[in-house]
């Protein structure tokens, strides 16, 4: 069965009890149990919930995982995974790592005695040469977030399979529509949910998506232990969201494409990333291991007041934090999504003053073009 299909048929379309096309929302806290001696599948709704497990079932199936876990964020689903690791643990993880991610590393898991090193992740050369006796775990995004650099999964999968590492891989941009790290030979993928998987911009959730049934209970002790999960309401507005994720993702690439090619041909644009284009230096990397380049994309412009203008005039394009809902989102990487890395950090990954993060939405990509010229050149 092919994935589109999957998002509408995939063991919970219909409600068993009384047929309904939908699964019912558990709004319940506790469950009455039959006896001393015999304790019913649930039992209190943080160790699970019917309407969050169909959901957590729905992602794991996606991915081609045996368990998901569904979390009240993106950056819970990223640190409750991350708390597999234990004090002198070493993590490589991809320089140019979400700044959430980076924060939560640097000021918090550090304080743990879990050390991080930051390397160009496009290079398994750079990556081996970081690996340590002590290394533990791999942390990649592909596309890398915010510009978009594509890591070889199998490759590295390889190589950390060879040294007993776990590689973990935030899948948020491509979803397993069109990007399946698991099937490449991962362990585990994390999801920014709140983007494309809802892809309303009206929920907050993170998933985290596993091969290795023993790996499952231990991060199912992790979940339950440390209590981040997603509550019923917003479970099922995301099981409501992945219906549509084949239809959104594909017009929102088809939009992101058109865009891509528009701005390589503006003078107040500097440089575009994107690995849809044949340019981008991961192209062929990216075209070996996902179906599709996505929505995401970023760009430098000519000077900060061109940028300023871009952002602050766009009608179409929302200028906020965060990306994948239905409507285009323009983000400001330095003040927003990497705002907790240091200036001196951030320049040197390359998130300087001039780069725009633009996630395409359902607009029409002709209408959405005019309005970007509209705002950047006046």
């Amino acid at each position: 069965m092919k994935i589109g299909t999957k998002l509408i048929h995939n063991g919970h379309e219909t409600d068993p009890h009384t047929g309904a096309l939908s699964v019912p929302i558990y709004q319940v806290s506790t469950f009455a149990q039959e006896s001393l001696d015999h304790f019913g599948k649930y039992d209190y709704a943080r160790s699970g919930n019917p309407t969050r497990e169909a959901l957590e079932e729905t992602v794991a199936q996606l991915e081609s995982g045996t368990h998901g876990f569904a979390f009240a964020s993106g950056m819970a689903a990223i640190s409750s995974t991350l708390l597999l690791f234990s004090p002198g643990d070493h993590l490589v993880v991809c320089e140019d790592v979400y700044g959430g991610t980076f924060r939560v590393l640097t000021s918090l898991f550090s304080r743990l005695g879990i050390e991080t090193t930051f390397v160009d992740a496009t290079s398994l050369a750079a990556i081996e040469a970081a690996l340590r006796p002590e290394t533990r775990g791999l942390f990649l995004e592909t596309p890398s977030n915010p510009l978009l650099k594509i890591t070889d999964l199998v490759g590295v999968a390889k190589l950390a399979r060879e040294r007993g590492i776990l590689t973990l891989v935030d899948n948020t941009f491509m979803t397993p529509y069109f990007q399946r790290p698991l099937e490449l030979g991962c362990d585990i993928v994390l999801h920014s949910g709140t983007k494309f998987l809802n892809g309303h911009s009206d929920v907050i959730c993170g998933f985290a998506v596993v091969r290795d049934a023993e790996l499952a209970k231990r991060l199912r002790f992790v979940q339950n232990a440390f209590g981040a999960i997603l509550g019923p309401q917003d479970s099922w507005l995301v099981l409501r969201g992945l219906k549509t994720l084949k239809v959104r993702m594909e017009e929102s690439q088809r939009g992101a494409m058109a865009v891509a090619n528009w701005l390589t041909s503006q003078a107040q644009v500097t440089e575009v990333f994107y690995p849809g284009l044949p340019g981008h230096p991961g192209h062929d990397v990216h075209a070996r291991q996902a179906s599709g380049p996505g929505a995401v994309l970023s760009f430098k412009l000519a000077s900060v007041d061109v940028t300023r203008r871009l952002l602050e005039g766009s009608r179409l394009a929302a200028f906020a934090v965060s990306l994948g809902g239905v409507e285009s989102i323009l983000s400001y990487p330095a003040k927003m999504s990497h705002a907790a890395m240091p200036p001196h950090e951030r320049e040197a990954r390359g998130v300087t003053d001039t780069l725009v993060r633009l996630s395409v939405g359902l607009e029409e990509a002709e209408d959405l073009i005019a309005d970007l010229d509209r705002a950047m050149n006046g």
